[in-house]
């Protein structure tokens, strides 16, 4: 299916006064993308590559961890760290291989994840040795952050992050409407993280639960822990970067040697509440922070960044936090998480939380 005009939109709010449109296309194989940019995108497809997509795995639930985990087989067959010249996120050319972004030249794109691990059509499973099992409801989704192959969330520039909140918080819309208990979207970075493809990317997980590790902040937020007060007893010494709205800071129970979190002052559930001096701070410091890891660790930092927005149905008390978790605890030491840290989740932290914040409010 080629371009439909009714599906160039134009999103809310502004971004310092300039529109921010988004194109949806189906692909091909019937996959969607999604196009965001400050210009509309209306170029002609090039030929794509049609084929079968794999719709998710399945869901089997650990008794004795009281979790879910999804198993996805088919990701074994995942493209693994191709050549520049085979790079699957780059814009197609003409006459070249078909990419997984049908046209020449983009802002920002969103597609779902050829090798999804959840997927919207996903089969319920059949029984297996009396397990618990559920259908692997939900979708999985790339964000490429440009047609560049190389850059990070620092060099991307401001406009190009305000842009990438925009399209987070037009999926967050999306796909909680949808029926969604948790969305998140993130980021890996680094081989040390197990990054496959190198061109600047994150990702996006819409989940049909809500895992453990959320419901358990959800809970405490519920029962009254105010991350406002702990922000204001951070500073100065746990504080990072930040004026007005935000603040990027350590925080005192970190598990990470260099961890940092992003928070408002002001209880807000996601970004969607952000007001326009939060979303600029927010994407300042998303860049921030990342400039701050590579500068003192003098290379590409590896680490694992998420959202964590309020659950369906916690949106009055969950307190929005933007995670780095980065896998150094020196420029030529990786931070494993060895026996114990898998075995209990009880973290051994090599740097203390108030000396890594110094560290990192230096550079």
């Amino acid at each position: 299916m080629g371009f439909v005009a009714d599906r160039l939109t134009i999103l809310a709010p502004k971004v310092s006064g300039r529109e921010i449109h988004r194109r949806q296309f189906k692909k091909k194989d019937g996959r969607d993308i999604f196009l965001y940019g400050y210009e509309p995108h209306a170029q002609d497809p090039l030929p794509q590559d049609g084929g079968d997509v794999a719709k998710g795995g399945e869901l089997r639930y650990h008794p004795l961890r009281g979790e879910w985990n999804v198993y996805a087989p088919h990701r074994q067959n995942r493209t693994f760290k191709p050549s520049k010249a085979n790079d699957p996120l780059a814009p197609s050319k003409p006459g070249g291989p078909a990419t997984e972004i049908p046209f020449t030249d983009f802002e920002l794109a969103v597609f779902e994840n050829k090798f999804t691990s959840l997927h919207a059509e996903a089969p319920m499973p059949k029984d297996c040795a009396k397990v618990e099992i559920g259908r692997a409801d939900g979708r999985c989704d790339v964000v490429i952050y440009g047609p560049e192959s190389h850059g990070n969330l620092s060099t991307i520039g401001q406009d190009k992050r305000r842009l990438l909140i925009a399209a987070w918080n037009d999926r967050y819309e999306t796909l909680s409407d949808a029926g969604h208990k948790f969305v998140l979207p993130f980021e890996n970075r680094g081989d040390e993280v197990g990054v496959t493809l190198h061109h600047p990317h994150g990702q996006i997980y819409a989940f049909p639960f809500i895992p453990n590790v959320q419901l358990k902040a959800a809970e405490a937020f519920a029962q009254g822990y105010d991350l406002e007060k702990a922000l204001k007893e951070a500073e100065p010494r746990y504080k990072v970067a930040g004026t007005g709205e935000m603040l990027a800071y350590c925080p005192p129970y970190a598990r990470f040697p260099y961890e940092v979190w992003i928070a408002p002052r002001r209880r807000m559930a996601g970004p969607w509440e952000f007001d326009e001096t939060a979303l600029d701070e927010f994407a300042h410091l998303l860049g921030d922070v990342t400039r701050r890891y590579d500068e003192f660790f003098q290379r590409p930092t590896p680490y694992m960044m998420s959202l964590h927005a309020a659950p369906a149905g916690h949106e009055d008390s969950f307190h929005f936090t933007a995670k780095f978790y980065p896998l150094l605890r020196s420029a030529d030491r990786v931070k494993y998480l060895a026996s114990v840290e898998q075995s209990t989740g009880v973290f051994t932290v090599d740097v203390m939380p108030g000396k890594a914040a110094e560290i990192l409010r230096a550079q």
